[in-house]
């Protein structure tokens, strides 16, 4: 029985494809290890987004590479960066053995196996969402309801690596969060590059608050949220089903990018500023305690010093209580990448500065409005010293948001529900106590 390790790089969709690829390789026979050191097949997974993200990849590659001198006999290397530069990679990269494109996904094994051999025993032969292996602890899992994308924004390359916006269809969705639940699996993250626009391709309308009334009730399932839902698709039906639906965070991850029509027409949004604006006030009216998050793009071609002013601005003004922001990077294939217009890398870096600047007051300001708030976590595990629970609220998203410490105490255990009383902020982390009106229920 051969050893196989895995590296997962890139979003939570490249994550669930390494978890199929696991489930593919240990339903035919083969043990997963969690160190390379201890592989005879290392997979690496890669992403190919943006330029930060080919050099980490190609980086691990070479990293991975290194164990070929020890125990390690085959390398394979799989997802976005193959999908886009599959021939270069081959010629630049001899010690891979094996290179996966993304659209090659329906043979994978039978590729797999004319290089390390056939195993005794056929049990499956492709990526397949039921088989996969959850690699994100007991607590939550990853549930893709869609892959690829149609928006086509001048700037991204996800349509040229992932295709077109294909849904899942519901039935097999509710199928695999059933198993998910079943499992022990307490809360469901909704993902697709598009959250809001599920359903348009086969059902002929979003059917994203269908679909999540129907996972609602699911039992054992605990909190659903659901990630990328843009602002012109957040329909009204969408809302009612978000505020009237417990097990459904009041979160909504909406990557607006800019602010400035110019700009947005440029990128191919299909929102301008006006109805930006109008969808945030719409949600904070409608579910007053949500968290919004969004992501904005500094340095796009032709942003002008006054178009960047009116972004940060509506940053001031728009509060967000999570921003993330990047600066433009400059993809291969893509059309903006022709725009003769292109921003000066130090340009780009000082805005970039000037917002993350900006939003670190936000945040605070934010967070502290919480302080004496008492609030329903998952204590996920213990601290490194042991004094603390390290749990999250509706108000964070692992592994990308902050976290809640809570004081140990000897009454409750990593995987409950409990609520608390926020004393007070840390960074982007909260400080909480159980307290004699905050214990288990």
């Amino acid at each position: 029985m051969m050893n196989v390790g895995f590296v997962s790089l890139g979003c939570s969709k490249n994550l669930m494809d390494t978890e199929r690829t696991i489930g593919l390789f240990k339903n035919n026979k083969f043990n997963i290890v969690n160190s390379p050191s201890k592989a005879d097949i290392i997979v690496v997974n890669t992403c190919g987004f943006i330029e930060s993200a080919k050099e980490e990849a190609i980086n691990t590659i070479l990293e991975m590479a290194e164990y070929k001198s020890n125990k390690c006999k085959y390398l394979i290397v799989m997802g976005c960066l193959v999908e886009r530069y599959k021939e270069d990679l081959e010629k630049a990269l001899p010690e891979v053995d094996l290179f996966i494109k993304f659209s090659e996904y329906d043979t994978i094994w039978s590729q797999i196996e004319a290089v390390v051999g056939k195993s005794e025993e056929q049990n499956q032969k492709n990526l397949d969402f039921m088989e996969r292996v959850v690699t994100t602890g007991e607590n939550y899992a990853f549930l893709r309801i869609g892959e690829g994308c149609d928006n086509n924004c001048t700037y991204c390359a996800i349509p040229y690596i992932r295709g077109k916006y294909i849904s899942r269809k519901i039935e097999d969705i509710l199928e695999e969060a059933k198993m998910l639940a079943k499992s022990g699996i307490k809360e469901l993250i909704v993902i697709a590059q598009d959250t809001t626009k599920y359903g348009i391709d086969i059902y002929g309308e979003s059917k994203l608050a269908v679909l999540l009334e129907e996972l609602c009730k699911i039992e054992g399932i605990k909190w659903i949220r659901f990630l990328y839902s843009y602002p012109e698709t957040i329909t009204d039906e969408l809302l009612e089903v978000v505020k009237n639906n417990e097990k459904i965070c009041n979160y909504f991850d909406i990557p607006i990018q800019h602010i400035a029509d110019k700009v947005l027409k440029r990128m191919n949004r299909h929102s301008d500023g006006k109805s930006i604006k109008a969808v945030i006030s719409k949600i904070r009216k409608e579910i007053p305690d949500v968290v919004i998050r969004t992501t904005v793009m500094v340095g796009f071609p032709g942003e002008t010093q006054e178009n960047f002013d009116e972004l940060y601005e509506f940053i001031k003004d728009a509060k967000f209580d999570k921003l993330g922001a990047f600066t433009y990077s400059k993809e291969d294939g893509t059309p903006a990448a022709r725009i003769k217009e292109q921003i000066h890398p130090m340009t780009k870096k000082s805005r970039y500065n000037k917002i993350m600047k900006l939003q670190a007051e936000i945040s605070e300001e934010a967070a502290r409005r919480h302080i004496g708030r008492e609030v329903e976590v998952l204590l996920e595990e213990r601290s490194f010293d042991g004094k603390y629970y390290i749990a999250r609220s509706y108000m964070e998203v692992p592994d990308i948001d902050g976290v809640i410490f809570v004081k140990c105490d000897e009454e409750n255990k990593e995987g409950q529900f409990v609520k608390v009383k926020i004393t007070d902020v840390q960074g982007y982390d909260f400080i909480a106590v159980f307290g004699d009106c905050f214990k288990k229920h």
